[in-house]
């Protein structure tokens, strides 16, 4: 999905908006805070077709085609219920059990939010850690530093390649997952509906293994949490939307000062017992990665 431009009004949009659908575009006008109504086209394929109807609609706008339009749009929308209801009647597909996620919560999301307190239960909160020593990055450390360790890792070097990322599973008390799974719902949410789930996939993937291979060589195995991740996603979608609005991204200014707050509390020790070092790299991560996106998209268009 992606934003095409504004309209000036409510009327208008609607309008607009109506006609598009007519056409065959599914779309949504959402407002803003200046007023104005932000469209977006859900397929990207159709994206083309709608900014040239979308050019000749502010060229003419007055033009009676597009005030006639609110009427086939209804039309249309009646007889695709009338179809959907047929088909839910006829089959029981994987949209009945999870329509667009659980309760709105993106589907990765929701896999990644259940698996944190999974393993949170069967660990109690960290406190047991045999059930899920397998989740550790690696079950020994090495001692002399970040160069010793280099040499480390003995079960991702005989293919247990899932310690890379499981780490941002296991989490130590209530408080911890708490925090870091509401974070994750915002974030990972956003990025799931606006630009899908392979995407957020492929962040959760690089971003984790980053992060946690830096906070084992800078500290050894005994880490975990989601934060790192979390990290990654702000510094992601701050960037991502600062320099290319049209990807539907946004993080307010004052989520991100809290989260640099927070962040410079736990690195000073202010907060102990924090693994800075995922902090760090997920959120450096992340931000290289919503800058790099950003720039590639506008290139783009």
């Amino acid at each position: 999905m992606r934003m095409i431009g504004h309209l000036p009004g409510d009327e208008r949009a609607r309008e607009f908006s109506d006609y598009l659908y007519a056409q065959g575009i599914d779309n949504q006008v959402e407002p803003e805070r200046d007023g104005r109504w932000a469209l977006w086209i859900h397929a990207e394929e159709q994206i083309p077709n709608a900014e040239t109807l979308f050019r000749l609609y502010r060229e003419h706008p007055d033009d009676p085609q597009y005030a006639g339009a609110a009427k086939e749009a209804r039309a249309r929308r009646m007889r695709e219920e009338q179809e959907n209801e047929s088909a839910r009647k006829r089959f029981r597909d994987k949209g009945r059990l999870f329509p667009g996620g659980i309760r709105g919560v993106g589907f990765l999301t929701a896999i990644l939010v259940a698996i944190s307190v999974a393993v949170s239960l069967v660990s109690d909160f960290g406190r047991t850690i045999r059930p899920i020593l397998w989740m550790y990055i690696s079950q020994y450390d090495v001692d002399g530093g970040v160069m010793a360790r280099l040499g480390g890792l003995p079960e991702i070097r005989h293919g247990e390649l899932w310690r890379l990322f499981t780490p941002m599973f296991v989490h130590f008390g209530v408080m911890h997952i708490f925090f870091n799974m509401l974070w994750l719902l915002d974030l990972g949410t956003m990025v799931e509906r606006r630009q899908g789930t392979r995407v957020l996939a492929a962040l959760v993937l690089v971003i984790a293994g980053l992060s946690n291979v830096a906070q084992y060589l800078v500290s050894g195995p005994s880490f975990g949490g989601m934060s790192g991740m979390v990290y990654g996603l702000i510094g992601y979608i701050w960037l991502r939307g600062k320099f290319d609005p049209a990807s539907g991204l946004f993080l307010h200014s004052t989520t991100v000062t809290m989260a640099l707050i927070w962040f410079f509390l736990c690195l000073f020790q202010l907060i102990p017992n924090v693994a800075n070092t995922v902090h760090a790299v997920g959120f450096g991560s992340g931000i290289t990665w919503g800058y790099v996106s950003a720039l590639l998209a506008n290139r783009k268009r």
